[in-house]
């Protein structure tokens, strides 16, 4: 597996794991744990803290991309800035930093 961000235009992979939220929180609904933990995840719907809100907003935001485990992507363009890929029938600019978290399978 690699991250989508390092797959060059032309190429393709089947999304396997998408890493939102690596880093650690030091919040109350998640102390000692890595971000997507179920026990770190159990709290952050009731007392708001912000660090798990960003981190469901962003994982959200990739699924209603259609960046959904399971979904073969293309490498339309990967120069400086965004990643432009396709999936399905549609073209999408993913960030370069979430197209790092977004590991993919290359086809065999």
């Amino acid at each position: 597996m690699i991250p989508l961000g390092l797959l060059s235009p032309g190429e393709s992979g089947e999304i396997t794991e998408i890493r939102m939220g690596a880093a650690r929180c030091s919040g109350p609904c998640c102390t000692g744990h890595k971000h997507g933990d179920s026990k770190a995840m159990h709290g952050s719907a009731s007392d708001g803290h912000r660090c798990c809100k960003d981190k469901e907003k962003s994982e959200i935001r990739v699924e209603d991309l259609g960046l959904r485990i399971g979904k073969t992507v293309e490498i339309l363009n990967n120069g400086g800035g965004p990643v432009l890929v396709r999936v399905d029938e549609s073209r999408i600019a993913v960030a370069r930093g979430i197209a790092m978290k977004i590991m993919v399978r290359r086809p065999q």
